[in-house]
């Protein structure tokens, strides 16, 4: 079963090359003392072959996602304090995780609530959480996006730049409400709301509910129009907690003990 002549040895080589199995290509050899040394069968050792190889792209498929996605570090499930916000359902957060059916369907999730909240850290423990079941996701400060989809427009290259996000399942938008109240501004995040519609999910963070978005898109129409796009297949997390920063500085300040905390959550269809 195994290949002694090093000219064989370096023909496999090449071969795995071709096919692409550079996980083959690097252990092949150490599998093959092994199946020597135990006796092993043909297929017993090919399926070892074939199972590390898939192990291995699993694991640089999800390295290259997480590169891709540009989390903020250190947001996880496991490190958010899901005591702060009481009224949130962590098994219904641990559905979100696993993808359940929303990312297949272009639902959106919306967390509303006051700055310090928590929220920018469970969008981004979300959208670890996904990266880690196989979807592909993308964090951003909306102010950031949006910059860069104006120069895409003025380069006339707007309805490529929104394409190429569709390759993200889930399009974190975090703090949307500090996009400023300017037309070429909400413009472009119009579009890029309308464009993933039913068919891309979006995560969008905000510290003002939809009553306040006025302040952000200057016309009425295309306030009511974003809303209505966005709540059409939603959940919707409202955290009206005390800021942890604020909390943990009081805390520190003051000794143990925690001021009560309050949150709603709405889910809509």
């Amino acid at each position: 079963m195994s290949v002694t002549d090093p000219i064989d040895a370096g023909r496999l080589g090449l071969l795995l090359n071709d096919l692409r199995l550079p996980a083959i290509k690097v252990m092949w050899a150490d599998f093959a003392a092994r199946a020597d040394t135990e006796g092993w069968p043909a297929a017993r050792f090919l399926a070892a072959l074939a199972e590390h190889e898939i192990a291995e792209r699993a694991r640089r498929r999800f390295e290259r996602h997480l590169e891709e996605a540009r989390l903020p570090p250190g947001k996880t499930l496991a490190t958010f304090d899901f005591d702060a916000v009481p009224m949130i359902s962590k098994a219904q957060v641990m559905a979100l995780a696993a993808g359940d059916s929303w990312i297949e369907k272009g639902a959106n999730l919306v967390l509303f609530g006051p700055p310090g909240g928590g929220k920018s850290h469970l969008g981004a423990a979300l959208g670890l959480a996904l990266v880690e079941h196989g979807w592909r996701v993308l964090f951003t400060r909306t102010t950031d996006l949006v910059q860069k989809l104006q120069i895409a427009r003025r380069e006339l290259a707007l309805e490529a730049a929104i394409a190429k996000l569709d390759k993200y399942h889930l399009l974190i938008l975090d703090d949307l409400a500090y996009v400023s109240k300017d037309q070429a501004e909400t413009s472009v995040l119009f579009e890029l709301i309308g464009a993933r519609y039913e068919r891309r999910s979006m995560l969008i963070t905000a510290n003002q509910p939809f009553g306040e978005w006025g302040k952000v898109f200057p016309d009425p129409a295309m306030t009511l129009a974003a809303v209505d796009r966005i709540v059409h297949h939603a959940t919707i997390f409202e955290m009206n907690v005390e800021s942890y920063r604020r909390r943990s500085a009081l805390d520190r300040h003051r000794g143990p003990g925690r001021p009560p905390t309050r949150a709603t959550i709405n889910s809509l269809d």
